[in-house]
């Protein structure tokens, strides 16, 4: 049975305010309604599970962009930091309405893999999806309060662009054609979201003062929550671990 740990501490310290909004969901690009930040990282603790290698034999025009066995990076830990998580608030959010980012989000496919495998979007954002690869990919959309679809992209180059209109964490997507393809969507009414990267780290941007409370999903191992307070124009680090 997996072990999901809270990390031991969360403390607040004043600075400048302000952030990036985090990775993966264009939540950077928005007027904010506060000055605060939040900010932190997600641990993995112990040994990490092993990832699957692909066969990319039948498309070589992928397997040429890997320079060893390509891997399935279902749980990406790199010195002890676990990218590819989603970590939004959840409690304590500000009245809205909330501004829009500017950017689209965007996911892209290259060397036969969706790249970033985790995004976040807002309600009605546009969301761009791009084929890097001279070869075709099926983009299957599997949601449960969204309408889903299925498309098809066969040269590289093509970008479509879909919207979802009803919050709903998370939205997986396939390729029909690769069946090891696999991404998520994280769909929320704010943007007070971001992805960690592949040292774990993440910034939540643009709040006002207050006590939020902030969960961090990842696919395999679950949700992580935690509580922490910012001032405002300050600063607070929120951590979270997960365990294996």
């Amino acid at each position: 049975m997996r072990r999901f740990l809270v990390a031991s501490s969360v403390f607040v310290f004043l600075g400048c305010g302000g952030g990036d909004g985090g990775s993966g969901g264009g939540a950077a690009a928005v007027d904010p309604l506060g000055n605060a930040s939040i900010t932190g990282a997600i641990s993995f603790v112990g040994t990490a599970p092993a990832n699957p290698t692909i066969d990319m034999a039948d498309e070589p025009d992928c397997e040429a962009k890997f320079t060893g066995t390509p891997v399935d990076p279902i749980v990406s830990v790199s010195d002890g930091k676990l990218a590819n998580v989603f970590i939004r608030v959840v409690g304590g959010l500000p009245d809205g309405p909330y501004p829009m980012p500017s950017e689209p989000a965007r996911i892209n496919q290259d060397g036969c893999l969706y790249s970033p495998r985790v995004i976040g979007a807002m309600v009605g954002q546009p969301i761009e999806i791009t084929n890097s690869d001279p070869l075709l990919h099926n983009i299957k959309a599997m949601p449960t309060e969204n309408r889903p679809f299925n498309i098809s992209q066969p040269r590289a180059g093509m970008t479509t662009t879909r919207r979802f209109n009803t919050p709903e964490v998370v939205i997986p997507l396939e390729c029909n054609v690769h069946g090891w393809m696999n991404a998520y969507v994280a769909v929320v009414d704010h943007p007070y979201f971001a992805v960690t990267g592949a040292d774990g780290s993440f910034t939540i941007g643009g709040l006002p003062a207050g006590t939020y409370q902030v969960e961090a999903w990842h696919e395999t191992l679950g949700t992580q929550s935690g509580e922490v307070t910012v001032e405002a124009d300050g600063s607070a680090t929120l951590d979270l671990t997960f365990g294996g």
